[in-house]
């Protein structure tokens, strides 16, 4: 578990713990409880939370054209000030080009698996991506593993950071619960290239599978995840801390796996799917 989701669950008036004791138990340092990190303001939060939407539906804009749609919603902002937003929020353009993908430069791609692929099973081929959440009073990021064929989420994350510990929590979660599968895909984000992702899936024996450069439709189920807990869950909900959008985003995808039934999937839903696809095959 991260940092930050270890330190929401100290209880401040436990009726047997100190919050000494909760700290030691839960690996962080008391002090880290008093540790308020320098936010953005109430202004560039409103501008991310619009940039965010605006990304869901068009995302190959880049700052530039960004910038241009804030102003016709009413913004005065200028292209710099969008450019440091979607860094920060770790969105860039997916249009063909030079930094189009926010990976690091020293880290190595791997190639695209899955082009021509006949995928028919699940865990023959899961996928993963990060994306940026709105709360009311700031923002987390967001990991989630996917089942390729059932399109079941097989474990997710919330952090504060955009590092690649969460990602591993996530990772080590769904091999525990549901084994390896074949193939892994991601994009090119740093903490799908980072040395301490790809070993793991190495370790393990996965292939691993990388988007090509701003081709976000090589990794279009998870996209339409996004899309969809963004449009049902997230926007209609002000998040008031990161317990908040753990509970909620909580909520959601057990919803999602267990009950929203899927047009792909003959109405069925993720859940369904995958739990008797993977009973026959054991």
């Amino acid at each position: 578990m991260s940092v930050e989701w270890r330190r929401e669950r100290v209880e401040r008036d436990h009726p047997a713990l100190s919050r000494s004791q909760q700290c030691r138990l839960l690996g962080i340092s008391r002090g880290s409880l008093y540790y308020t990190p320098r936010g953005e303001s109430e202004a560039n939060l409103e501008l991310m939370r619009v940039i965010d939407a605006q990304y869901l539906k068009t995302p190959w804009y880049g700052s530039r054209q960004m910038a241009r749609s804030l102003r016709r919603l009413g913004h005065d902002v200028g292209r710099r000030r969008v450019r440091r937003l979607m860094r920060v929020m770790g969105l860039s353009s997916v249009a063909p080009g030079p930094n189009t993908s926010r990976r690091c430069p020293t880290h190595p791609v791997y190639p695209y698996l899955l082009r021509d692929l006949v995928v028919d099973r699940p865990n023959q081929v899961w996928c993963a991506d990060v994306t940026f959440v709105p709360m009311a009073h700031g923002f987390v990021y967001l990991v989630a593993i996917m089942d390729w064929y059932t399109r079941h989420v097989l474990s997710w994350r919330v952090s504060t950071t955009q590092d690649t510990a969460f990602c591993l929590e996530a990772l080590d979660e769904a091999i525990e619960r549901y084994g390896t599968p074949e193939i892994f895909n991601t994009d090119q984000g740093s903490q799908f290239t980072s040395r301490d992702w790809t070993a793991a899936l190495t370790r393990s024996d996965i292939a691993i599978s990388m988007d090509g450069k701003g081709r976000w439709l090589d990794n279009v189920f998870i996209e339409r995840l996004w899309r969809s807990l963004k449009t049902e869950c997230v926007y209609l909900n002000a998040f008031e801390s990161v317990r908040d959008a753990n509970d909620q985003i909580a909520c959601w995808i057990a919803y999602y796996n267990d009950e929203r039934p899927h047009s792909a999937l003959n109405g069925r839903t993720p859940g369904e799917v995958f739990t008797e696809l993977q009973r026959k095959a054991a």
